[in-house]
């Protein structure tokens, strides 16, 4: 199963995470198998490739917490919901 999650960078006391797309097995660093965005809590910057989050979303990956509010936040379920209901249609 795949998830996307938070994977931590930086030095000590400045983090910044990569969300990636990774195995559900794998340790919190371990490898990645797609770097989907960027977030500096920090600075409060956060960068989504959405085409590449939505494909995730659509073969089954699960987002975590995390990861699902900065995703709602820049409006990826908005994207995600109208090819829903085309698919449907």
């Amino acid at each position: 199963m795949v998830k996307l999650r938070l994977k931590r960078c930086g030095r000590k006391q400045r983090a910044v995470y990569r969300i990636v797309a990774i195995d559900v097995r794998s340790r919190r660093e371990g490898r990645d198998l797609r770097k989907v965005g960027f977030y500096d809590p920090i600075k409060n910057q956060t960068y989504l490739n959405i085409p590449i989050i939505l494909y995730f979303l659509e073969k089954g990956a699960q987002p975590t917490g995390t990861v699902q509010d900065i995703s709602k936040k820049a409006g990826v379920f908005m994207e995600l919901c109208p090819n829903q209901q085309t698919k449907f249609n």
